[in-house]
């Protein structure tokens, strides 16, 4: 009989070990988008900033440091300026396409 792993038992995945350029940051920001979700974008940006250093993306986008962990925390709902301000710092910006569909 085949031993079932629970899902609890897997390691939590960490994106942010992935995302080495602007490139990754821009194609993984482009697929969180697509799901729509503030919260799950608010988490993303977390991951990202955690590779570029919170207190370097802090204060590249003029925000404090406790500040920025509230606003990409998983369950948060960052206004679109504290977003803005985020992927600026980050080196990236949301970009407008038409919905083809």
């Amino acid at each position: 009989m085949t031993e079932r792993t629970k899902i609890a038992d897997l390691p939590d995945f960490d994106a942010a070990s992935y995302l080495d350029s602007e490139e990754d940051i821009a194609a993984y920001l482009t697929d969180i988008l697509e799901a729509n979700d503030g919260a799950l974008l608010a988490s993303a940006l977390g991951d990202i900033a955690r590779v570029r250093g919170m207190i370097e993306i802090a204060k590249s986008a003029g925000i404090s440091r406790k500040a920025l962990y509230k606003a990409l925390r998983p369950d948060a709902a960052p206004r679109f300026d504290t977003i803005n301000r985020v992927c600026v710092a980050l080196g990236v910006r949301l970009v407008v396409q038409p919905v083809h569909g």
